[in-house]
């Protein structure tokens, strides 16, 4: 069913995809061959952030700063969205997005310093250890700065 017969009356968006909301960039990074096969996606959302919630399932979720978008919460935006491959160990590809965040000073201001920031950087990973042969090929930080420097 196209996205008209489900939404009649509303034009499509231009490629009626995530980056069709103003800002929303995505990118991605392959952790591929040597026997490797997942990836890190990155959601980066525009300057000040955007606004985001989860609703997280499951038996053995895998996320990290989640727990932050609760309304309950001082959060307010994400500077980004992580999602991931490499079960809990692919949680760290959050890592590399927060560090490029913070070199381009992005994030919750806690300093004077156009640097001192926190940026709110939640993210989800989905088990696909072993996919491509080896246990131990999985994104780690290096692989979500490659995603974040691919969706700048």
């Amino acid at each position: 069913m196209d996205s008209e017969a489900e939404a009649p009356g509303r034009a499509p968006l231009p490629l009626d995809a995530l980056t069709d909301v103003a800002g929303i960039r995505v990118g991605h990074a392959e952790v591929a061959g040597a026997g490797a096969l997942s990836g890190t996606t990155v959601v980066l959302a525009p300057e000040g952030g955007a606004v985001a919630a989860v609703d997280v399932r499951g038996g053995g979720p895998g996320t990290r700063e989640t727990d932050a978008l609760d309304p309950r919460n001082l959060v307010q935006r994400v500077d980004a969205v992580v999602l991931t491959g490499g079960s809990a160990y692919g949680l760290d590809a959050a890592s590399g997005v927060m560090a490029w965040l913070e070199e381009h000073g992005r994030g919750v201001q806690v300093g004077p310093g156009p640097t001192q920031v926190v940026p709110v950087v939640p993210a989800a990973a989905l088990f696909d250890l072993g996919r491509g042969g080896d246990w131990r090929a999985r994104p780690d930080a290096s692989t979500g700065r490659a995603a974040v420097e691919a969706a700048a």
